[in-house]
């Protein structure tokens, strides 16, 4: 008998592991065709009927429907099968690791993931389309059917629901987005000069979000050239070695400054060399920690700098501001999870009542063609047609008849 107890999550996340320590507790495998046959024996060795495998950076989540597989008794058994190198350490205080939902509480735990209130960035949107992809490719490959395809559906429209009617999604987290817009806010146009001094990571998110604004006019400064090379090939801006940036000559309007320097990288003495006596503000964008731009720079020049920890301040406002929409997406969640136990309950009630249609049709067919066949054939066109149509109406009738009913109880 299928029952709603019958769904169960077993995942690894954020909460548990540092990110970097979940892929151990990834599906093996090099290619998704590997991924896929170890997951179809996985499978077939816990009788698990339907399986959807979902891999991020930051979790590790199996969504299943198996009636007689006991996760919480096989846990250790079951990750020694997704990853056979798991040592026995881990494998013997896996409940550290490992958390395991069933029945409703699975239910909810999805529409709450995919709702992006259990990310390591709430109200983060990509682990919905990440869920989408996931189910995709499970479904392709065969891991999933009917029971997982209505909780898919219904997750879906949870999380729709969720992002609708809440503000979990809104006000940037990410300190390089907020950077950006604090420099839009200024008015600045879009032909204005920009220099990135240094090319890791940061700056090149930053080069990213300056080519989605389409600002045109960017050169980069970094110690490593190659580096600097690297990232102007992406964004198609000019590339110079740092310390040609007392060369600019007031050649530019807006700076993003982060790199690894352990000490103010530009002090009043480069500063001044930079301006070459032009006395027109600049706007200074300080990603770097410690900031790598003297307090001196911005208290003697026309500068208007903003600087991380504002940035930082801002970006944990807003992740609280994101976490007190959670309390409004609760009870949405409740209400979706109650909604789906009742489509769960009416689709089992249509599976179980699915032969009647056919059943019932055959008794139609055996009336006209065996049992009443010869005084059918006495009738004359009109009334044969009556009767037909008659049949045909009692037909549907009983079909629809006990399915309504089931459903009321």
């Amino acid at each position: 008998m299928a029952l709603l107890t019958h769904y169960k999550v077993i995942t690894v996340t954020h909460h548990q592991l540092n990110v970097n320590e979940i892929g151990h507790f990834f599906l093996r495998g090099e290619s998704k065709d590997e991924k896929s046959l170890n997951l179809k024996h996985i499978q077939e060795r816990y009788d698990i009927n339907d399986c959807m495998y979902l891999e991020t950076c930051n979790r590790v989540t199996f969504i299943m429907y198996a009636n007689d597989f006991d996760c919480n008794n096989q846990l250790s058994q079951f990750f020694k099968s997704v990853n056979p190198q798991l040592e026995e350490q881990t494998l013997a205080n896996i409940r550290n690791f490992v958390s395991v939902y069933e029945g409703e509480a699975a239910i909810k735990h999805v529409f709450e993931l995919t709702s992006s209130m259990d990310s390591l960035v709430v109200g983060e949107r990509e682990i919905f389309r990440q869920f989408r992809e996931a189910y995709e490719w499970s479904r392709k490959a065969g891991h999933v059917s009917d029971n997982l395809r209505l909780l898919e559906k219904a997750t879906v429209r949870t999380a729709k629901k969720i992002y609708h009617n809440t503000k979990i999604g809104e006000k940037p987290l990410s300190v390089v987005s907020l950077a950006v817009s604090a420099l839009m806010k200024t008015d600045v146009p879009l032909n204005s000069k920009v220099l990135l001094v240094g090319a890791g990571e940061t700056n090149a998110l930053v080069a990213k979000f300056l080519k989605k604004y389409q600002f045109s006019d960017i050169k980069i400064y970094n110690r490593s050239l190659h580096n600097a090379a690297e990232l102007s090939k992406e964004i198609g801006a000019e590339a110079y070695h740092i310390h040609d940036l007392t060369k600019v000559k007031g050649k530019f309007d807006i700076m993003f400054v982060c790199t690894s320097a352990s000490k103010a990288l530009i002090d009043v003495s480069i500063y001044k060399q930079m301006l070459e006596g032009d006395t027109s503000e600049k706007v200074i964008i300080d990603l770097a920690v410690p900031r790598n731009v003297s307090a001196e720079v911005v208290s003697d020049f026309n500068v208007k700098y903003i600087e991380i920890e504002d940035l930082k301040k801002l970006s944990e406002d807003n992740l609280e501001f994101r976490k007190s929409e959670m309390e409004k997406a609760r009870p949405m969640i409740q209400e979706e999870v109650l909604a789906f136990n009742q489509l769960f309950n009416e689709r089992q009630i249509e599976k179980a009542l699915s032969h009647i249609p056919t059943e019932i049709s055959a008794v139609k067919q055996k009336a006209i063609q065996s049992v009443f066949n010869k005084r059918i054939d006495d009738l004359d066109d009109d009334a044969k047609s009556l009767v037909l149509e008659m049949m045909d109406y009692m037909e549907k009738k009983c079909v629809a008849v006990p399915i309504k009913l089931a459903k009321q109880l």
